[in-house]
């Protein structure tokens, strides 16, 4: 019975392709249409003589193959004369939970982008580096309310400047100094930045660290400088008067965070705007936003103009 169900099995000719550093030669493979992932990854391993198993999978005009080829070829109207290539690539296993960092609030961001390290923004107001064995590195009261987003502007051996947002209506800059032995100075203010007058939902820098954008829930979209002024470039809100202004102007003395204004007010979205990024592309002027509008937008940085709308379906 076995022989005669194996006798009644189709074969499907086969060519692969890759774009690995495991390359097949060359070559039409007639396949049991009955077979699926594993078998076709036990026959690359067993036609390349790897010594140790590598798992693949398979993608059938673009598709990973889920199935046995032979259902795969029926529900795509693919007859057994034709043809078929078939591309393989590495299997990635999906991640597994090797450990957790607890916070005393809310988690809203991680940043990975400092060496050895990982940062974390919190709804308690505070920002949060742990080395990768789960030592607190640094802790800094970075706002007043929920820190929303982190960025890294740029970095050397031991200092990182990085930008925060929160729903405290400003994004800051502060830089951040990690000394190899493990002991830190913490993060301080550079600069707050002054535009919105709702939560920031982002902060976002390019890659060259010379400029951030940032998103509100007031729908609007702010593009900045990194540079610290040495003066403030916002005007800081007026006290009512009495020993209130006398405070002020004492204060103005002191060192403190400079407060900078925008250097361009990016003006589309018709509600909040929940993130903002710049292109990944080295020197370039777009980037890219979503928002509660069901839109994406992307944007010429340069002249503030939105140069395209992607509407998102609502299901």
């Amino acid at each position: 019975m076995a022989e005669s169900e194996s006798a009644q099995t189709t074969q499907q000719p086969v060519v692969f392709t890759t774009q690995t550093q495991y390359p097949l030669p060359t070559q039409k493979f007639m396949i049991p249409t009955n077979w699926r992932r594993y078998h076709l990854s036990q026959l690359v391993n067993k036609a390349l003589l790897l010594a140790t198993a590598i798992p693949f999978d398979f993608l059938v005009r673009g598709e990973i193959l889920k199935t046995s080829l032979g259902e795969w070829c029926s529900e795509n109207g693919v007859g057994e004369e034709e043809t078929l290539e078939i591309e393989y690539i590495e299997s990635v296993l999906p991640p597994q939970k090797m450990t957790d960092i607890p916070h005393e609030d809310w988690v809203s961001s991680v940043m990975c982008d400092i060496q050895g390290y990982l940062l974390t923004a919190s709804y308690d107001g505070h920002i949060r580096v742990f080395d990768y064995s789960k030592n607190v590195a640094a802790s800094s009261h970075a706002h007043n309310a929920p820190v929303t987003s982190a960025s890294l502007i740029d970095s050397d051996d031991t200092t990182h400047t990085i930008a925060t947002s929160s729903h405290d209506l400003t994004a800051a800059i502060s830089r951040l100094s990690l000394s190899p032995d493990g002991s830190s100075t913490g993060a301080s203010a550079l600069a707050t930045l002054h535009l919105h007058s709702a939560p920031v939902s982002s902060v976002s820098s390019n890659l060259a660290g010379s400029h951030l954008l940032t998103s509100s829930w007031d729908g609007l979209i702010g593009l900045w400088t990194t540079d610290i002024p040495t003066t403030d470039e916002a005007a800081e809100p007026e006290p009512s008067s009495g020993p209130e202004r006398k405070k002020r102007r004492k204060v103005e003395n002191e060192s403190r965070p400079r407060r900078k204004a925008p250097i361009n007010v990016l003006k589309s979205h018709t509600s909040r705007v929940s993130k903002v990024v710049f292109s990944s592309q080295q020197g370039s002027n777009v980037a890219y936003s979503c928002g509660f509008d069901s839109t994406v937008r992307v944007w010429d940085t340069e002249t503030g103009v939105s140069t395209n709308t992607i509407m998102v379906a609502m299901v």
